[in-house]
């Protein structure tokens, strides 16, 4: 059973943004401040991923727990109402992740996926960005190798 009337609910769900997030925001401050320009939402490549690098060939999708179902995650729990149309819906969305995750790997993009509750931890936050800057790094330095 719910536990705010229905008006109430569609007010809140309404509310709910699918870009600039805050943990969205987070990942995009943490790039930033470590010398990296970026992309955002582009709608030429599959689920408009959140952060592009289209230089190296590299996005970033910042999910949240709940929508995208993160297995195991204190942010990500059924609805105890409606719980037939809110598990389908979760379900159509992991199958659309997989399904964009495969085309962009079809089109030999690197994918790194970060979850609502890692951008929400300082310190795997911090190590999740220092691996996109050392492939960032990596991508560069072979680039400049080809331009020679």
């Amino acid at each position: 059973m719910d536990t705010v009337s229905s008006k109430q609910r569609s007010k809140n769900m309404a509310a709910i943004r699918s870009k600039n997030t805050l943990p969205e925001k987070l990942v995009r401050s943490a790039l930033f401040k470590e010398g990296l320009r970026y992309r955002l939402h582009v709608k030429t490549l599959p689920g408009t991923p959140d952060i592009v690098f289209k230089k190296f060939k590299l996005v970033i999708d910042v999910r949240g727990c709940f929508w995208h179902g993160h297995a195991n995650c204190k942010y990500s729990s059924t609805p105890k109402s409606n719980v037939s149309y809110w598990t389908k819906k979760i379900e159509r969305n992991a199958i659309r992740d997989k399904r964009n995750s495969s085309q962009l790997k079809t089109m030999k993009y690197k994918q790194f996926i970060i979850w609502e509750c890692e951008a929400k931890n300082p310190q795997f936050l911090v190590r999740k960005i220092k691996t996109i800057v050392k492939y960032v790094k990596d991508k560069k330095s072979v680039l400049e190798l080809k331009d020679r």
